[in-house]
């Protein structure tokens, strides 16, 4: 848990946002992003669009970010599916022909890479690459398979056991669905999305960033992979993980700073100072009492949950649900 004296949108010059749960839900905004981001681009922070979702080409993603008030240009967008791209790229030959289990996404990454998408075993594909795909179909898994199973290297744009699914809750993501492929060959994929390190690669090698931030609601994929790539995190309640989940998290799901929302980028972060068993941010203290965080004081309840967190984080193992749920009502945070 670090604190910063100025404003995050001015001591990182980029900032890497996951995009569902952060600028939008679904296809709805979400409350405060798109101000907020024109305000950290008006300090001179540039912003890159990071994600796991290799179906939608970067023009798409760009599209839709425009379409929920926050302009952006295909340049801006970074995808797994351009992770997986590069990494192909830098291993095969140019030109090499890569059967591609998923949508258009995977297959405009591969032709910017110079290589060449196929979707037939029998063309004898240097690798499978794959990537989510609602219509993705027995058919292609089998000639995926197949290919795996003749020795072709086998890449997956992301490991996501789960997708966002709205009223439907959640459904398979790729993470479900390359199991196939490496059930039926026992071969088990280079996986280059969030949290594995090529994404985050992609994305500094893209933007040129000297002192990026991550930016990201979900700890096992934006904070893990901001660990991984050895950068700084903001954590948003804006998506899946809640106060609780987050005070309870191992050491590497826990981030840098934590805001409510993406305003957290247009203010500096308030200091914890640690004294002996005592953990204080702006008017709020937390310690240890046996085997329970007691928090006190008043102010703004994110301070509290600061105190709370740096108390919680304290600790290697992961506090227990039962030694903070007390402090946490205390901050009535919903």
């Amino acid at each position: 848990m670090k604190g910063c004296d100025r404003p995050l949108c001015e001591a990182y010059d980029v900032a890497l946002l996951d995009l569902d749960g952060v600028v939008y839900i679904g296809q709805r905004p979400v409350p405060a992003a798109a101000d907020s981001l024109a305000k950290a681009r008006a300090a001179g922070q540039r912003l890159a669009f990071v994600t796991n979702n290799a179906s939608r080409t970067p023009s798409a993603v760009a599209a839709l970010l425009t379409e929920v008030g926050v302009p952006a240009e295909a340049e801006d967008v970074v995808t797994s599916a351009q992770a997986a791209a590069r990494l192909l790229a830098e291993r095969l030959p140019s030109g090499s022909a890569v059967l591609v289990v998923g949508g258009m996404g995977l297959r405009h990454a591969l032709y910017a890479q110079g290589l060449r998408p196929v979707s037939s075993a029998s063309e004898r594909p240097a690798a499978v690459v794959q990537g989510f795909d609602p219509r993705l179909s027995y058919d292609l898994m089998t000639e995926g398979a197949r290919a795996v199973r003749d020795g072709a290297l086998f890449v997956a744009s992301n490991g996501d056991l789960t997708i966002p699914g709205g009223v439907r809750g959640q459904q398979p993501g790729n993470g479900a669905l390359m199991q196939v492929i490496r059930a039926a060959t026992g071969v088990d994929p280079i996986v280059t999305g969030k949290p594995e390190r090529p994404l985050h690669r992609e994305s500094i090698l893209r933007t040129r960033a000297q002192r990026p931030l991550v930016v990201g609601d979900r700890l096992d994929t934006d904070i893990e992979g901001a660990h991984n790539g050895g950068a700084d995190s903001l954590l948003v309640l804006t998506g899946v993980t809640d106060p609780l989940t987050a005070l309870t998290a191992p050491p590497h799901h826990r981030p840098t700073y934590l805001a409510p929302d993406l305003t957290g980028l247009l203010v500096p972060q308030p200091h914890v100072r640690t004294s002996g068993d005592r953990f204080e941010c702006a008017g709020w203290t937390a310690r240890w009492t046996d085997d329970v965080i007691e928090l006190t004081g008043d102010g703004d309840p994110y301070d509290g949950l600061r105190a709370l967190a740096a108390a919680a984080w304290h600790d290697e193992q992961p506090a227990a649900p039962k030694s903070v749920a007390a402090a946490l009502d205390h901050l009535s945070l919903d």
